[in-house]
């Protein structure tokens, strides 16, 4: 996989070290997840709060340098419990979540990095900020709440050339000054590294097909 996103950059004239591998072990076995982290690798994607508290949380202590983020959907009552845990919250979509994620850092005294979701297909079964509620609510997050906004997520419709989704996402992001833009999964991360993603989020390609899809896919 990581030959892959190297070649992938190299044809377009990138780094390959610009571009993270974020491995979305949601889902996924104790057996499964040992097998990916004896490779070296150490961003993981995690749809669930309470999933991710299970399978990650007494293995922090002995994996310095991991980085968990979580690419689900968040509801304000959980906000504590993630900002305790993730290291990058990808879902910011509203701002009665950027609310709850400055009190939580408050609680917790962890501020993690913060990525707005967008919902460039404008689904309405999908979560994320639409296209033309972005700016208003990256600049509230900011200004309102003290959030660390690094960049954007998104994750285009099924049905669809994701390559367009991935240009409006690197757009919006230049205009606001933002650097992050995790776009791209096991079928399209090429795709999004042509139009300038720096995390992709795989999970079939490295991990094989899930036995439980509890949530929307984000890989």
């Amino acid at each position: 996989m990581r030959a892959r996103i190297d070649a992938a950059c190299r044809a377009v004239g990138r780094d390959p070290a610009s571009v993270v591998l974020t491995a979305v072990s949601k889902t996924q076995g104790v057996q499964a997840i040992d097998d990916i982290l004896a490779t070296g690798q150490r961003v993981f994607g995690e749809n669930r709060v309470q999933e991710a508290q299970g399978r990650w949380s007494d293995r922090l202590p002995g994996l310095p340098g991991l980085e968990l983020r979580l690419i689900g959907p968040l509801q304000t009552n959980k906000a504590a419990d993630a900002a305790a845990l993730f290291d990058v919250i990808e879902t910011l979509d509203r701002e009665k979540l950027a609310r709850a994620l400055a009190e939580a850092a408050m609680k917790t005294g962890r501020s993690p990095c913060v990525l707005v979701q967008v919902n460039t297909g404008a689904e309405p079964q999908k979560a994320g900020v639409l296209p033309g509620d972005v700016d208003v609510l990256i600049a509230a997050a900011r200004a309102d709440y003290g959030l660390t906004v690094d960049g954007l997520m998104c994750i285009p419709p099924a049905d669809q050339d994701a390559g367009p989704h991935f240009a409006q996402l690197a757009g919006i992001a230049a205009r606001n000054g933002l650097a992050v833009l995790s776009m791209g999964m096991s079928g399209d991360f090429e795709a999004a590294i042509r139009h300038g993603a720096t995390h992709v989020r795989v999970g079939t390609a490295l991990f094989g097909e899930r036995n439980a899809s509890p949530a929307p896919s984000s890989t």
